[in-house]
Order: structure tokens, then sequence, then C-alpha cells
């Protein structure tokens, strides 16, 4: 999505009253700010003069803060919102254009029907029978509301739906159709459908059986209005915030998920570059992402018809509460956040402008710590700058806590909708697979031939030139193949492979004994998935139908068709992720076996290692949730099949299959620099001038300090430079100070996480350099968040078990906080000394 400009903004703020609430906070601290700044100035001039700087470099903070931050949670709130509503038009039409294209198919098969051909040239069949065997495709491919055979004139033969009885056609797509050797694609009113206001017909020439003259037409009438109902059912927004709409090249709706709302008809403005600005229809203004088909094998569906999802700007930012944050591990939320740069810049930004202000403020605090006489004047002032320090720190956590909730909480969201996506594409194809199985059974040839017992030389070679003409035209099969009551394979495509030739082995007894106990030609059996000697030892579902005698009484043999699994659910999976590389997307079982893997680690048939109880979700379902995967936050979605139309839902068939991905944000991080804590308070039980102030701060996620007159100033990490020259695991680098307002000079910079522990630090936008007086030496110590500067009743500190050990100790004293709630170490900057200095490196810095 295109950024928003700071002057759109006034278009949504009014609507985001979590926003403006916080913007409203921001504004109050920052004219805080000014009054204390301008106290200063007016009480006590001359003693604020080495503190003003800080303070005018806070104001200018806060000001670029309070833009940036409202800019940012502004810009993640819509942002989400067109990530919905983009994935949701998106799906509109692709899903429409993949089912589209297996009409294409479907027209171009049944149209060279021998028996359907034969009874339009007048050779044979009567109208009774070839309405049953045309209700009969009907029943297997239910997304067919009317079938009708014309002749070249266009009078109408035969039609399945004898309530609306119509004698003929004066459409022009019979000329076109005729004229052509491809089918036509029509979506018009038309006198063909004469109680409908528009209806969408595949049609397609059919030819004589023995002269190939053309002799008349096939049209397929596609249910377009309860495909389009069934795909805003599945993928509409549960609470109703906005409509879902297909619209034709001149961006009229065709089908709308609330006619109430928006109907058919209607024309309405599209967004195709995903602008964020407004577009307003019928006076109300809406946020609108409009996408075009893809395409699908080639096919691009209908002459400029697109997807839309419309969401007025008025409730599309209502309805949002999410709890993505409170539900996940303290140490998972602030290890992800540390990765923010990468997965999310405006956050990062935020964060490093919060960082940025509390330093300025920390260092004001430090400036002054110790100094009496005229500059006691400014503990009044110093008072203030604390206790708005600390109200700053606590509105920066919370906006960043908020705006890292939206981020999150629309990351899982796209998530759950990509499984659904993905499971929803793997019914609908595996639908149409249910469908071919059963038709190509009822085959007349096939009926005959299995039926004599006996089948010859001759019959074999007309039985092979039918399964290799269907072949051709579906290419998701790698074979087909019939069989006998006894299971023996008697023809095929594709019949030699390197296992040598499947013609005269047998199907194995369990699927034998299956097919041979179906009913009726609407029943059909599918084969576990698992690896088959007719599919190269890969394993695949092997869809089989029984193939019944010419009187219907019993099973003769059978059809087995064998889905090419591999690139077939694979395409699927990378088509869901737009191949996007730090997705990995599987199908899997109840039992986490993998039946699909973008993954070359995690390969099919091997086990995903996934929580039990999101393989129990109930079918239909979806969830997301953030885990840790190889080593890396991701953020995982999952979605359990439901079903399409009667596909695993009546027709008796049941395998739940489950769609998982899997969106990887960045390493691991058990040591990294702590932010949002900062905002704690530390309450102080000091009641002395005199009593001892330390600086406060951040070393992974435990809370230091250092005695704060020795402390000079806290830089940003982003400033240490590295260097080729020592070779002490501890020095990170060097860092520039100013001295004495004489132009920078350089000081070591050590790592005061691995001094302590021997892990280093994880820089990141909270991570600070302290620099430090050690005697006549200044250094740096690379610590991570800021947390402030207090003082301290003697009682509240305490040396530590081993502070009188004559090796020493880096921590010396405890400071015993907020009741004894909060303890603090104190750094022993004498031993840190001896540590760093024997003998100490000189470095040219007086």
């Amino acid at each position: 999505m295109s950024q928003i400009s700071s002057f759109q903004i006034d278009n949504y703020l009014p609507f985001m009253r979590d926003v403006v609430r916080c913007e409203q906070s921001l504004h109050e601290l920052n004219l805080m700010w000014r009054i204390i700044e301008s106290s200063a100035k007016m009480n006590c001039p001359l003693e604020a003069k080495s503190i003003l700087p800080t303070m005018a470099a806070t104001r200018d903070g806060f000001n670029r803060l309070e833009k940036e931050l409202v800019l940012s949670l502004v810009q993640e709130k819509v942002a989400t919102v067109f990530n919905e509503i983009g994935t949701k038009a998106k799906y509109v039409i692709d899903i429409l254009v993949r089912n589209l294209y297996e009409r294409t198919a479907d027209v171009g098969f049944l149209a060279t029907d021998r028996e359907l051909c034969s009874f339009v040239a007048g050779v044979g069949g009567s109208v009774e029978d070839i309405r049953l065997r045309l209700r009969a495709y009907r029943s297997k491919y239910t997304v067919y509301d009317e079938i009708i055979l014309l002749d070249v004139h266009g009078n109408v033969l035969v039609q399945i739906n004898q309530e609306t009885p119509i004698e003929g056609s004066l459409d022009p797509l019979i000329h076109e159709t005729i004229a052509s050797d491809d089918y036509v694609e029509t979506y018009r009113h038309t006198d063909l459908r004469p109680n409908k206001d528009k209806a969408l017909i595949y049609s397609k020439r059919m030819l004589h059986p023995d002269t190939g003259a053309v002799i008349g037409i096939l049209c397929l009438c596609f249910n377009f209005v309860e495909e389009m109902a069934g795909i805003f059912q599945s993928h509409r927004d549960p609470s109703l915030r906005s409509v879902m709409l297909l619209l034709d090249q001149n961006q009229q709706v065709i089908e709308t998920s609330d006619p109430r709302w928006i109907p058919v008809g209607a024309v309405v403005p599209v967004n195709h570059d995903a602008q964020s600005g407004l577009m307003i229809y019928g006076g109300r203004e809406y946020l609108v992402a409009t996408f075009k088909a893809n395409g699908y094998q080639g096919y691009m569906g209908p002459d400029g018809w697109q997807g839309q999802v419309m969401t007025p700007v008025d409730i599309a930012f209502t309805g949002q509460e999410t709890s993505a944050l409170k539900s996940l591990d303290a140490k998972v939320a602030r290890g992800l956040l540390s990765h923010a740069q990468s997965f999310c810049p405006p956050l990062y930004e935020v964060m490093t402008a919060a960082s940025t202000i509390r330093r300025v403020v920390w260092n004001g605090q430090v400036m002054t710590v110790g100094q009496t006489g005229e500059l006691f004047k400014l503990k009044t002032i110093l008072d203030q700058i604390s206790e708005t320090g600390t109200r700053s720190n606590e509105l920066f956590a919370q906006s960043i806590n908020d705006l890292y909730e939206t981020v999150l909480a629309s990351r899982l969201q796209d998530s759950e909708f990509m499984s659904h996506l993905l499971v929803d594409l793997l019914d609908r194809n595996l639908y149409e697979r249910s469908d071919d199985c059963r038709w190509w059974a009822v085959t007349p040839e096939l009926r005959v031939a299995l039926a004599s017992g006996k089948v010859d030389v001759a019959s074999v070679s007309r039985i092979t030139e039918i399964l290799n003409y269907i072949n051709q035209l579906y290419t998701v099969y790698t074979r087909i193949f019939v069989y006998d009551k006894q299971g023996l394979i008697i023809a095929s495509t594709n019949s030699v492979d390197e296992n040598g030739s499947i013609i005269g082995t047998t199907i194995d007894d369990v699927t034998l004994n299956e097919v041979l106990s179906l009913r009726n030609e609407q029943q059909y059996y599918v084969s576990p998935f698992e690896p088959s000697s007719i599919y190269q030892d890969n394993p695949t579902y092997i869809y089989h139908a029984a193939i019944m005698s010419p009187d219907g009484a019993d099973a003769v043999g059978g059809i087995g068709i064998v889905f090419d699994a591999t690139p077939e659910f694979n395409a699927m999976l990378l088509g869901g992720i737009a191949e996007n590389q730090s997705i990995k997307a599987f199908y899997v079982d109840r039992q986490a076996k993998i039946i699909s893997s973008t993954d070359p680690f995690r390969p099919v048939g091997s086990t995903l290692d996934i929580d039990p109880d999101l393989l129990r979700l109930p079918n239909g379902k979806s969830a997301s949730r953030i885990v840790i995967r190889d080593g890396h936050y991701c953020i995982l979605g999952c979605s359990v099949s439901n079903g399409y139309r009667e596909f695993k839902v009546t027709d008796g068939y049941k395998e739940d299959v489950i769609a998982v991905v899997y969106d990887a944000f960045g390493e691991v991080r058990n040591h990294f620099s702590s932010g949002n804590d900062s905002a704690s308070i530390i309450r102080s039980d000091s009641t002395q001038s005199s009593d001892p102030e330390f600086a406060t701060f951040f070393v992974d996620e435990t809370l230091f300090a250092l005695e704060a007159e020795i402390v000079l100033e806290a830089l940003s990490a982003s400033e240490i430079s590295s260097v080729s020259i020592g070779s002490r695991s501890e020095r990170v680098g060097v860092i520039a100070v100013q001295h004495d307002g004489k132009g920078h000079n350089y000081v070591w910079v050590y790592d005061l996480s691995y001094l302590l522990s021997g892990v280093p630090s994880v820089v990141d936008s909270n991570s600070q350099v302290i620099v430090i007086m050690c005697g006549q030496h200044k250094i740096g110590l690379l610590v991570g968040a800021l947390h402030s500067v207090a003082q301290f009743n003697q009682t509240q500190i305490s040396m530590t078990p081993l502070a009188n050990d004559k090796r020493g100790n880096l921590i010396k004293w405890i400071i015993k906080a907020n009741e004894g709630n909060l303890f603090i170490q104190c750094v022993d900057v004498d031993f840190l000394l001896r540590m760093l200095t024997n003998p100490f490196d000189p470095v040219k810095q007086q």
C-alpha cells in the first residue's frame, strides 16, 4: 500500500478513537515540556544554562515524535484494512477464474460425447435418453443449472430444465459458436435463459461422429449466482464491515455480497493501484481495493472482470479489538519486537524516536547530579523533568505496544486468510476430480465392453483411444485406466513407465472391493494418500468409480484416475502464497502427515511439528498464532477443509486436510535490549538531598545501576564505529564524545552484557552507550534501554555476598526499590576498571 502523507491523516484520524487519544496525550506532554523549558528560562536562566540545550532537544524530539507516531499509527491501521480488503478482493476474482477454467474444459469434452453427437446428427438416441444422459452429467457437475443441445439454426433439441421450456434461440452466440473452433464464453441476457436477467454460458460446436461436419451446439449454463454467493459466504468479513463485489470492465457490479448495500448494476469507483485515498459512492466515503485476475493455466476469465471490496471509512476501524500481545509470551514478544526494523519499519522508527527522547531526558537528569549551591535552584525543574519523563516513557511504551499490536493482529489475520484460501482451492479442485471419475465411468463404450465379460483387442484399442482423448483435455491426471471385475487393468493412458507397463497388472484387493461395492453411478471411492506404483511410487489420491452394466444392475469393472498430486498441490500452495520466499506452506492430514510442502526440508510424507490442538480444529475453522520454528519467530495460520458443494459434505467422502502457513520474521533472540520495560516507575525512599543518586538502565531484561556522579552522558549505540585493531571480545568499537566543548574525541566501548554473562548484546533501536569516567580515563559501556536517574536511601542499598571477596565482583551492591519488590544490581566501577585495564589500553582521549 502506498504511504499516507501527513495531509491525508485528517481523512482517517476522526475514525480512530485510540489514535486520537494518543495524539492528545502527546500534545499535552509536548506542552508540558515547553512549560518546563520556559520556567527554567524565567526562574533560573543562569543555573539552567547547561541543561537548556538538552531541554530544547527534548522539545524538538517531541515535535518530531508527535508527528511520526501519529502518522505511523494511522498508516498501520489503514494498511491493515487495505491488506484485508485487498486480499479478499483478490480471492473473489482468483477463485472464480479457477472455477471457470474447469468449465472451459468441461464444454470442450462434453461437446465431443459420442452419444450426444449422434443424437444431434440424427443418427441415434431419443430425446428422453439424451435428457437422462445430460441430467446424469448435471447430477455430478452440480455447478450447472441448465444444459441445452441446439441444431445449427438455433432450434432446441433437448434441455434438462423443463420448468422453463424454450423452442429455439436467435442469440448471436449461435453463429459465433458455429464459426469457432474453440469454446465461446457469454455473459449477458439471452433468450436461452429467459427467466434470468443475465446468464453465463459456455458453448461449443458439435461435429458429426462420422463426417466431421458441424451439426449443432452444446450450451453449459453455469449456476453463476449460486457460485458467487458461496464465495461471498466463505470469505466475507464476519463483522459485516465491508461489501464484496464482482465488477465488469465498465466498473458495473455483476454480483454483490449485499444487494441492500450496493446493488447489482451499480457503477462504483475502483482502486487498482492500492492508493490510500478515500473514494465516494452514494455520498459515503470508502476504502476500496480492486484486483483483476492473475489468470490460471493461461485462462484470464471473462474479459475485464475484477474483484473488489469496499468498506466505509466511518466503520473501517471499529470492531478490531485484538489481544495478540496479551496471549504472547513476554520474552517472545520482546524478541520479535527486536526485529521491528525488518518486519515493520514505521514501528522501528517510532521506537528509535522514543528511545532518543528517553536518552535526552536521562542525560538532562545526569547533568546536574550532585550539584549544589546556585544550581540547587534547578531542583524543582529537575523534579518536573523526572516526573514528565516518566509520563513520557509510559506513553511511549503504550503507543509502541498499540502499534505493535496492530501490526501483529494484521499479520495473524493475513495468515488465516491465506490458509483459508489454500484449503478452499484444494477442496474446489478435488471436487472436480470426484465429478470426472464418475462421469467417465458412464461412458457407454466402457460399459458395453466390460459387460461382455471378454474384452477383445478392438475393444481395448477403442477404450484406450477414449482414455487418451480425455487425458489430453484433462492434464491434471498422469494416468487414466480401466480394469475389469477381477481388478485386471486392461487399458490405460501413459501405460509404460520405468516400472514397466501397468497393462495386465491388478489393483489392490481393498480398492477393488470398495469399487465393486459401489451401488450407483453417483458414488465413488478415493484411495488413501499414500505412495502408489502407478504414480512412480509417490503419494497421491486415485479416484475410482464403478463401471456399471448397461442396465445399471451390476458393477462390471472400474475406472481409476491418477491425480498428479505433486505438481498440482505444489502449484496451489505457491499460488496461494504468491511465491513469497519468507512463507512456507503445507497441506497436512489430521495426523500432521505432510501431503504437500513448499519447504524442501519437510518433504511429503514426513510429519509436521504442529500443536495437536490445531489438528483438532473443527471443519471450516481457522486459527493463527505466533510460534518459534527452526530458530525463527513465525506467524502460523491454519484452516481445516470444509468441502465444496456436496463434496466432503453430503457425498459420504471424508478426508480432512489442513492448510498451514508459516511466515518467518527473524531469528530467535534470547538476549536483547529491553525497551518497553523502561516505563516501570522506581519509587524511592530517599529523604535527604545527600542520598546517593544512581543512573539506571537495562542489560537484556535486567535492571542495573551506576553511581550517577561518574556518568558523563549516554549516546545512541548506532554511533559506535567498529575497529579492526585489538582482539578482546568484550570490546565492540569506539564512539565519539565531546570534551569540554572542544570537539570530538574517541573512547573504547565495552559490551557490559558480555562482561556480566559472556553473552554478547544484540544491538537494536533501544541500545545505548553510557560514557563514564574511570579514574583519568573515559570508557563507554554498551547497554540496553535507559531507565531513569533516582536517589536511594542508604538503607535500601546492601552489599552482595561476594562483595568482600578478595577477588572482587562486578556487582557490588543490590538496591532494593519499591518496598523490596524491585531489585537493581549496581556495577562496581573500580572492579570494572581492573578488568579492563590490566594494563589499560591507552587511547588518546584527553
